[in-house]
C-alpha cells in the first residue's frame, strides 16, 4: 500500500484517479509549514504540490520514507532540489500542462496594455466616462519581441502572427532555418532587438543569464514607448529600471504576472499609470489545472508502482552500480556539452555524438543526455538534467545523432561531439585519465591534452614562433595566473593553424581577452567556464 500526500488544492480529476487506483491511500493536507510539514512528509511515500507549499531542506530533515515529489506545474523553485536529491527523493514536474494557458495570459496582458482596459474599467467604477484619455493602439502592424522560443514562446508567436504582428525572436538555440519555419525573424542578442520593438515578452527560466535582462542599461536602447510583459519568472526584469523607464517615458507600459518574491502585495509599480499586474495567474485556468493535476498524479503513481521516472529535474534513473561505472564518462559528456555551448556560441540545430572504444559497448542514452544537459545548462538553468535533457533539446528543434566505434585510439574510451548551426561546426573530444581526471583531447581537429575543469581560455592562432610568449605577457600584465597551458595543431607539420587551451587561476578580464585578439596571429580567444575539478552536477551526485 502506497500513501500519497496532496499538499495544495488540485483539480478533482486528479483526486478521482487516486480514488480509483488500487493499493493507494491518500490524504489532502493543505497549508502545512514548519514542523507540521516535516512530520507529514515523513508519513507518505509520495507527495504532489503546486506553488503554495515550500519544500526546504528543513522540511526534509530526517525523512526516511518519502520517495517522490511532483510539482503540478512547471516551476520547481519552491522545492529544494539539492536537499531532495540527498534524501533520495525524485522531483518531477509537468512541463506541458499549462503551456496554452500561460501563452494566452501573456497575450491578454499585451491586449490589456494596448487598450487601457484596467484603467478604463476603473474609471467607470468611479463614475467617470473618459473615452478620450483611453485612446489605445492596435496590435496589427506592431513588432513583438519574444525572448525564449520554447513551448510557451512558440505559442505566443503563433498568436501574434494571427494578429498580423511582426515577430522578432531571441533564443540561444534558435537557428535561422527554425525561425523562418516559425515565421519570425531571428536576432542574435536581446539588445539587438530592443530598438525595433513595440512590445517585449519573455518566456525563459530565471537563470544568471536572464536575471535583469531588462535593466537600466537597456533603457538607452529601447524604442520609446516599448511595452513589456512578463508572465514567466520574477526577476527577469529589474523592477527599479521599469519604474525609471515609465517615469522618463522610455517605456509605454508594463504588465507583470510574476514578481521577485511572491506573494507580492507591495511594489513601486502598483498604481503607476500604464501598469497592469496580476497575482501569478498564468496557469490559473480550469483546463491547465486539470491537465497538470492528472499528469502529476500519473507521474507519481507510475514511479511508485513501476519505478518509471519521467520529467525528473534532479536525479538520474540509474541503479547505484551502473551509475558508479558510468560516472567518469557522464562527467566528461556533461563537461563537453558545457564547453561546446560556449565555444560554438550561436544557434544550434544539430548535435552528433561519437563513442569510441570500450564505451561503445554500453547503453549510451544516458551519456547522450549528460552531454545535452551540459549543452543546455547555461540557457535553461539547473532544471535540465540527465533525465529530461534530450527531450528539451529535441523540443527546441535540435537534431541529435550518435555513432559508435569499437576500435580504440590513445584512450580506452573517448567521447566526441560535433555541434552545428548557423554555418558553424564546433568539435571537441574528451577521455578519462584514471577514474576522476577528465581530459580534453581534441578541439576542432586539433589534438592536445588539457584539463577539462575550471576557467579556460581557448585561443586559435597561427602556428608560428612568439605567440605563446606574448599571450603569457598579456596575462602577466593583468595579474592573471596561468595554471596550465596546452597547445595542439591539426597536423604534424608546423606553420599551419593551432589551438591553445589555458587553465587560469582566476577569470580573465574583458580587457585581457581584447588584448589577446590584438596579437598578430591570434584569431579567436574565448573564455570557457566549467565546473571545478571533482565538482559534479546534482543529478550525477
Amino acid at each position: 500500500m502506497y500513501r500519497i500526500l496532496v499538499l495544495d488544492p488540485i483539480a478533482q480529476e486528479g483526486l478521482d484517479i487516486l480514488d480509483s487506483s488500487e493499493g493507494i491511500e491518500y490524504e489532502v493536507r493543505t497549508g502545512l509549514k514548519g514542523e507540521e510539514l516535516r512530520k507529514s512528509l515523513n508519513e507518505f511515500d509520495g507527495a504532489i504540490l503546486r506553488s503554495g507549499v515550500k519544500i526546504t531542506a528543513e522540511s526534509l530533515e530526517g525523512n526516511t520514507r518519502l520517495r517522490a515529489l511532483v510539482r503540478a506545474g512547471v516551476g520547481t523553485d519552491n522545492i529544494d532540489k539539492a536537499a531532495s536529491t540527498r534524501r533520495g527523493i525524485v522531483v518531477m514536474n509537468t512541463p506541458a500542462g499549462n503551456t496554452l494557458s500561460t501563452a494566452e495570459h501573456a497575450f491578454a496582458l499585451m491586449l490589456a496594455l494596448s487598450r487601457n482596459i484596467a484603467a478604463a474599467n476603473q474609471s467607470l467604477v468611479e463614475g467617470r466616462w473618459d473615452r478620450k484619455i483611453f485612446m489605445g493602439t492596435q496590435l496589427a502592424g506592431k513588432t513583438l519581441g519574444i525572448v525564449g522560443m520554447g513551448r510557451i514562446g512558440r505559442e505566443v508567436a503563433t498568436r501574434a502572427l494571427a494578429f498580423e504582428m511582426k515577430v522578432v525572436a531571441y533564443d540561444p538555440f534558435l537557428t535561422e532555418e527554425q525561425a523562418t519555419a516559425l515565421g519570425v525573424r531571428l536576432c542574435l542578442t536581446v539588445d539587438e532587438m530592443l530598438p525595433v520593438l513595440d512590445y517585449l515578452t519573455v518566456h525563459t527560466p530565471l537563470t544568471p543569464e536572464t536575471k535583469g535582462l531588462i535593466s537600466h542599461a537597456q533603457l538607452d536602447l529601447v524604442k520609446p514607448g516599448l511595452r513589456v510583459i512578463n508572465a514567466a519568472r520574477g526577476g527577469i526584469y529589474d523592477a527599479d529600471a521599469l519604474v525609471e523607464g515609465l517615469k522618463c517615458g522610455k517605456l509605454g507600459g508594463v504588465a507583470l504576472d510574476v514578481f521577485d518574491e511572491e506573494p507580492c502585495t507591495k511594489s513601486p509599480l502598483f498604481g503607476m499609470p500604464n501598469v497592469i499586474c496580476t497575482p501569478h495567474l498564468g496557469a490559473s485556468t480550469e483546463e491547465a489545472q486539470t491537465q497538470v493535476a492528472v499528469e502529476g498524479i500519473h507521474l507519481l503513481l507510475n514511479y511508485l508502482k513501476t519505478g518509471e521516472i519521467r520529467h525528473a529535474v534532479n536525479v538520474a534513473a540509474l541503479d547505484p552500480k551502473t551509475l558508479e561505472e558510468l560516472r567518469p564518462l557522464l562527467d566528461i559528456a556533461h563537461r563537453l556539452g558545457l564547453l561546446l555551448s560556449q565555444w560554438h556560441g550561436g544557434g544550434i540545430d544539430k548535435v552528433a555524438l561519437s563513442y569510441r572504444g570500450e564505451v561503445s559497448g554500453r547503453d549510451t542514452r544516458l551519456l547522450n543526455n549528460a552531454f545535452c544537459a551540459g549543452l543546455l545548462q547555461r540557457a535553461i538553468g539547473d532544471e535540465v538534467n540527465v533525465i529530461n535533457a534530450e527531450m528539451l533539446l529535441r523540443e527546441r528543434g535540435i537534431e541529435l545523432s550518435e555513432q559508435k566505434f569499437r576500435e580504440t585510439n590513445a584512450f580506452a574510451s573517448s567521447i566526441s561531439a560535433d555541434v552545428s548551426g548557423g554555418g558553424i561546426t564546433a568539435r571537441a573530444s574528451g577521455a578519462p585519465l584514471g577514474l576522476k581526471m577528465p581530459r580534453l583531447v581534441m578541439i576542432d581537429d586539433n589534438r592536445l591534452e588539457a584539463f577539462l575543469d575550471g576557467t579556460l581560455v581557448i585561443f586559435g592562432h597561427d602556428d608560428v614562433p612568439g605567440i605563446i610568449g606574448q599571450i603569457g605577457t598579456v596575462f602577466g600584465k593583468h595579474r592573471i595566473n596561468i595554471a596550465q597551458m596546452t597547445v595542439g595543431r591539426n597536423s604534424d607539420a608546423p606553420g599551419g593553424s593551432a589551438i591553445g587551451v589555458l587553465n587560469l587561476d582566476s577569470p580573465p578580464t574583458p580587457e585581457a581577452l581584447n588584448e589577446l585578439l590584438l596579437i598578430d596571429g591570434v584569431h579567436t580567444a574565448k573564455r570557457i567556464d566549467l565546473p571545478a575539478a571533482g565538482q559534479l552536477p546534482d543529478w550525477l551526485n
